[in-house]
């Protein structure tokens, strides 16, 4: 890999931890639960596509 294509992995890695964060920081505040439900798929799904690119390396 080139080192552009390094740092494009690790923006990446950066980026899908930081929405994994912010969306699990957000389902403990939701009180109605489908919507929690939803933002919590939503940070499973960021910590798919963090795996992903880890997985790169």
């Amino acid at each position: 890999m080139t080192t552009k294509e390094l740092l494009y992995i690790e923006d990446a890695l950066g980026h899908a931890k930081y929405f994994q964060t912010k969306c699990q920081e957000t389902a403990n505040q939701i009180q109605d639960t489908e919507l929690k439900g939803f933002v919590q798929q939503m940070g499973q799904k960021h910590q798919q596509i963090f795996q992903s690119f880890y997985g790169l390396l």
